[in-house]
């Protein structure tokens, strides 16, 4: 079986990527110290770097995830900055920016950033298309997944089965198991 350490703090994606991996013959470890973050307008430098920088520091192959949900009534924001938007501001005062919107269009952008140390990082997008709800549905998942709405129902509707097989996350796993089975 592989190891590749994950480095997240959030239960929830550690959660998703490990059950993902899991059934491709591959173990996920969780490392919660993190790494220093790049300030970009761009997921794909952030997860590179990230993965690198750890990857070189543990001496192990290394996955990150860099998240973001992009709004496009809000000009893309949040983007690189929806984690600290969701500690600051969190569902509710997202939904009240987008009160008055009539364009409720958004979408989940996830890029998986993978290193083996002393190699160059590489990068696995996934993008799930959706809209902003008009409030909070479901008790499922985590962060913003309460107000993603994907075909009529919201991330937190799905369950995490419906979800880890449609999300932005998944999608970019994909690639990156693609790649990973290409290699081995």
């Amino acid at each position: 079986m592989h190891k590749i350490v994950f480095v997240t703090g959030n239960k929830g994606k550690f959660a998703e990527v490990r059950d993902i991996l899991k059934a491709f013959g591959i173990e996920v470890i969780q490392n919660k110290d993190g790494y220093p973050e790049l300030q970009e307008d761009e997921l794909e430098p952030i997860a590179a770097y990230g993965a690198q920088y750890v990857a070189n520091n543990l001496i192990m192959p290394v996955m990150v995830d860099d998240s973001g949900i992009f709004i496009r009534a809000l000009n893309g924001f949040p983007g690189p900055y929806s984690r600290f938007v969701e500690d600051k501001l969190g569902n509710p005062k997202v939904l009240k920016l987008m009160e008055d919107e009539e364009d409720r269009t958004a979408y989940f952008k996830t890029v998986i950033g993978y290193c083996e140390p002393g190699e160059e990082p590489l990068v696995f997008p996934g993008v799930v298309e959706g809209k902003i709800a008009y409030e909070e549905r479901g008790s499922g998942g985590f962060g913003y997944d309460p107000i993603f709405e994907y075909q009529g129902m919201t991330f937190g509707e799905l369950g995490d089965a419906e979800k880890n097989k449609v999300s932005h996350r998944r999608r970019a796993i994909d690639k990156f198991l693609e790649w990973f089975e290409s290699k081995t």
